[in-house]
């Protein structure tokens, strides 16, 4: 059978990206465009207007890159969700205006389950517990039965937005994890702060307000405030997820997400798979943040076992869960 070929286009938070990739694992092109505010955070209107004014540019140049053009591709994928719904409306604007111009099938893609579904193409491992963390979102995640089930979730605002958040109200500017982390290596003395483990779930709201309290109050250094923060919002994380691994028999880890990039992060959770037994992956640094290669490659796998959307029933999903999709391209 040949490989199905798919364009793909992701637009849920600050990237606007184009993808194409084949049902069979080549990734053939991946161009992205990143909406970084002046000052704050993330403003959905803004980054939706970032994503209006490149995706002209984002997407002839990804198919420059790959030498075709979109009457050559079989289905044009679109992240509907999770995400910012003025960010999504973007992406999922030109895609319907692809698939009706070229006549292409529309193929509906859930944003998490991409960043899932490139980590076990990148990594190699099949059937592995994933922690998938970002901005956006904080999990523990894996496949039975037909979908990905969640062992575990944050209970409120997902691990990077906390340090994105704390970087920001301290004056370290945006993103901020990189920014906490390289601070908190110099950090001396570990000051405790709100550990918040619930079962198989964490908590990070009381944390970042804990750190915040801290360094404003002058009672501490930023270097140890960021030290403590990273030390124990990592440590819940490894944590919930080698109870998923206990709980589940696996012995495969895979972290992923735009926190994925963070080397002590990955570090923490070596350590505790190693202990076990087990094999970690991680994936590239390319893949890890939102990208239109994923979109792209999960869109392939979809389309490839007849799923699509009629353009009139396309509407974008801000809340969509990753436990709400079947997955018909897995068996196990």
């Amino acid at each position: 059978m040949r490989a199905l070929k798919v364009l793909g286009i992701e637009s849920t938070a600050h990237t606007f990206g184009v993808g194409i990739a084949t049902s069979s694992g080549d990734i053939l092109v991946n161009v992205n465009h990143t909406y970084v505010p002046r000052h704050g955070g993330i403003k959905p209107t803004e980054a939706a207007e970032h994503h209006s004014r490149v995706a002209p540019k984002v997407l002839s140049e990804a198919l420059q890159k790959a030498g075709i053009s979109v009457e050559e591709v079989d289905a044009v994928a679109v992240a509907l969700g999770p995400g910012m719904g003025p960010c999504l409306r973007v992406g999922a604007t030109l895609a319907r205006y692809l698939a009706l111009k070229f006549g292409k099938p529309l193929v509906p893609v859930n944003h998490a389950i991409a960043h899932l579904e490139i980590s076990r193409l990148t990594t190699g491992l099949e059937d592995p517990v994933f922690v998938y963390v970002a901005g956006g979102n904080t999990m523990v995640t894996t496949f039975n039965e037909g979908r990905y089930r969640v062992f575990g979730e944050t209970l409120d605002i997902p691990l990077g937005n906390c340090l994105d958040t704390f970087a920001r109200e301290v004056g370290l500017g945006f993103p901020g994890v990189p920014r906490v982390e390289e601070l908190a290596l110099k950090g001396r003395e570990y000051i405790p702060l709100p550990y918040t483990v619930k079962g198989q779930d964490v908590s990070y709201s009381g944390l970042l307000t804990h750190a915040l309290s801290l360094y404003r109050s002058g009672r501490a250094r930023l270097e140890d405030v960021c030290y403590s923060l990273v030390e124990t919002a990592y440590s819940m994380l490894v944590e919930v997820a080698e109870r998923a691994l206990a709980h589940t028999g696996k012995s495969q880890l895979v972290l992923t997400g735009g926190v994925a990039r963070s080397r002590i992060l990955l570090e923490k959770l070596r350590r505790m798979v190693e202990d076990r037994g087990g094999v970690l992956g991680v994936v590239p640094p390319e893949y890890a943040g939102d990208n239109g290669a994923m979109i792209a490659y999960t869109g392939a796998l979809a389309f490839s076992h007849g799923v699509r959307v009629p353009v009139e029933e396309s509407r974008i999903q801000p809340y969509w869960r990753v436990d709400e999709v079947v997955i018909p391209w897995r068996s196990r």
